[in-house]
């Protein structure tokens, strides 16, 4: 097997919807495609991936930096010696060649959504979803239980308050999504205090609703919404803070009961090892939001998740962030404790495809060969433009 070409487009999200801190009105997305010399079906096989939400496209970095190192390496080189199939590790490192340590930031998301293509490539290549050549990679059995999925939502729109709040959280549950998270740190305290209360009238329980701050506050702003929420019983609250003040998130972990979730924003097993050492994280109740799309890859990702189990932290406790296909078949392929889920918002990535089942609150990947991105609508059409 041997790459013979690698794509990028960027793909604008659809949608206007805000957080604390980011529009994503203008926001897109890297879609590669790593085309191979392997045949089906009269034509080239093709992985394809891109570097999950939250970050504009890395175009640049991908077309004059990555993509040229890849096409220029011996192809015996990104090859296993075992199978003679294609590495993703291999590719990985030399996708970043003569790259200087640290300085992760958009060069781990563009490395990401070329390395996730490799993936894609391999279980297409076995005819098999990603699950479970990712589980094999790994020394697992393949998890056919599905996984814990919560509704991402609750975002601010122009013009809506907390009746659409209501609205939106209600058609969660009716299509199935146990527990939602939404947004905070974007209006007053008052006001969002009203939010996540109408949010727990519609649930039913503070146990299904977690609430994300995306680094907005600083301590004393941590601190008020921390003491205003303690009797909530939330899920979880995330991102309180910058990601990496990590002192700032061990004094909030002192003082707030409920479970802390952070990550997303971590590109590296460094980050995660400060997180760790720094961060005053407790092995019992806290979540990790690292996603591969984010940091490199899958190589890198399974490095974090192993990192947290050498600390005596249950791989369980691991939540990608990201909402979309490629992080459903991580988690289910490492047998993660759950995953997020966009319905409705950050199309046409977010969300799942119409093959997944979602039942008692576990989302199931449906059996299409690899991530099954071309099975996704609106992204199917993304894809088919750029392969061709």
């Amino acid at each position: 097997m041997q790459i013979v070409d690698i794509r990028e487009v960027a793909v604008p999200l659809e949608g206007n919807v805000t957080n604390s801190v980011v529009s994503f009105a203008g926001h897109t997305v890297s879609l590669v495609a790593v085309v191979s010399d392997v045949r089906r079906n009269g034509r080239p096989l093709v992985g394809v991936a891109f570097n999950s939400i939250g970050r504009f496209a890395q175009g640049g970095i991908l077309r004059d930096r990555m993509i040229p190192r890849v096409l220029d390496a011996d192809p015996g080189s990104l090859l296993a010696p075992d199978t003679g199939l294609l590495d993703p590790g291999r590719v990985l490192e030399r996708a970043m060649k003569d790259e200087k340590p640290g300085g992760h930031g958009d060069r781990a998301a563009a490395a990401a959504a070329l390395e996730l293509a490799c993936w894609d490539l391999l279980a297409k290549h076995a005819d098999e979803p990603a699950h479970a050549v990712i589980a094999k990679a790994h020394g697992r059995a393949p998890d056919l239980t599905g996984a814990p999925v919560y509704a991402a939502g609750g975002y601010y729109r122009p013009g809506e308050g907390i009746a659409e709040l209501e609205a939106e959280l209600r058609g969660y549950q009716d299509d199935g999504y146990p527990v939602a998270k939404i947004k905070i740190g974007g209006a007053p305290l008052a006001e969002d205090l009203r939010r996540i209360e109408a949010a727990i009238e519609v649930t039913g329980d503070g146990g299904a609703i977690a609430v994300d701050a995306n680094g907005r506050f600083d301590w004393t702003q941590a601190l008020d919404y921390a003491k205003a929420m303690s009797g909530y019983g939330l899920r979880w609250y995330e991102e309180a803070t910058d990601p990496l003040d990590f002192d700032l998130n061990r004094r909030l972990a002192e003082v707030y009961p409920g479970p802390i979730a952070t990550g997303e924003n971590l590109f590296s097993v460094q980050d995660v090892k400060n997180l760790l050492n720094f961060g005053g994280v407790r092995a019992d109740r806290d979540v990790f939001q690292m996603d591969a799309g984010l940091s490199y890859g899958l190589t890198e990702y399974a490095r974090m998740i192993a990192l947290m189990e050498e600390r005596g932290i249950d791989r369980r406790s691991a939540f990608p962030h990201g909402g979309h296909m490629i992080n459903l078949h991580i988690v289910t392929g490492l047998g993660l404790g759950g995953c997020e889920a966009y319905p409705g918002v950050f199309q046409p990535f977010g969300g799942y495809t119409p093959g997944c089942r979602l039942v008692d609150g576990r989302i199931h990947p449906a059996d299409d060969p690899g991530f099954g991105l071309e099975a996704k609508p609106g992204l199917s059409e993304q894809i088919a433009k750029l392969v061709g």
